[in-house]
């Protein structure tokens, strides 16, 4: 049953050394703010997982929160290259970033495969890639009624997956809507779960294309209005363009990264 936490509480009852966290989001509601405490609270060899890694893991990564990075496409949304992630990659700075990347479509699949309690799953990617080569996660299999030669990748369960999402009710189910990319597979396939929200209500109403996760899918609540900024929230809040925009030159210089941290991230505290 979820529990109703503060961010600060939450993130350090769940989110611990060494831990693979799963913060997703696509497009819309990116856990900023639990990014930003679990840099606050120094948390270090984590396993990023992240579908579309842009500006919160290129943060978690400038910080020294992550060891390895599990993903399938990297970049500024609409601006250009991750500089921390890539300084990682290529100077080891602050340490080395060891990668899993996959396609869309084959991590989507781990986290269904987790979700479901298999241990992996089956498609038709990564023909002509050397992918296979590259990772441990992904094998070919043949198929035992056509012959055919597919890929698998292996199942991915979190020790904890991160999201926002628009509502909670006072029970600790969670709704949300909009594009809702992998946020649900990612809870049902964590070990644990912590839920973000915009807003507590005392009950949701009946809109189609909403995803309900069940209090008994969700480890903690906390009530976090904006905590997907600079992202967005459907029904809720607007992208902040120019912070994205903006990010490019800041996280370009360590020193001028290091300065934003100390400032932006380490001199504040979310609201509870």
């Amino acid at each position: 049953m979820a529990e109703f936490l503060s961010l600060e509480s939450a993130i350090a009852t769940h989110v611990h050394d060494g831990d693979t966290v799963a913060l997703e989001g696509f497009t819309h509601l990116i856990p900023f703010a639990a990014g930003h405490e679990i840099i606050r609270q120094q948390r270090r060899d984590l396993t990023l997982v992240r579908l579309t890694p842009d500006l919160i893991c290129d943060q978690l990564i400038g910080a020294g929160c992550a060891r390895k990075l599990v993903f399938s496409w990297g970049g500024n949304p609409g601006v250009g290259s991750l500089h921390r992630f890539r300084d990682a990659v290529e100077h080891d700075w602050p340490h080395a970033l060891e990668l899993d990347e996959h396609t869309h479509a084959g991590l989507a699949n781990r986290f269904v495969a987790g979700a479901s309690g298999l241990p992996f799953a089956v498609l038709r990617a990564y023909a002509g890639t050397d992918a296979v080569a590259h990772s441990s996660t992904i094998a070919t299999v043949t198929c035992p009624f056509t012959g055919e030669l597919l890929a698998a990748v292996a199942a991915l369960r979190p020790d904890v997956a991160i999201i926002h999402a628009q509502q909670a009710d006072r029970a600790g189910n969670v709704r949300l809507w909009g594009i809702t990319g992998v946020q649900k597979e990612s809870v049902l396939a964590a070990s644990r779960s912590i839920v973000t929200v915009e807003e507590i209500v005392d009950g949701f109403r009946d809109d189609r294309n909403a995803v309900i996760l069940p209090t008994w899918t969700v480890s903690a609540i906390a009530h976090v209005p904006g905590g997907c900024y600079p992202s967005y929230a459907a029904g809720y809040s607007d992208r902040d363009n120019v912070y994205y925009e903006a990010w490019d030159d800041l996280s370009r210089d360590r020193a001028v990264f290091e300065d934003w941290l100390e400032h932006h991230v380490y001199g504040e505290r979310t609201a509870t």
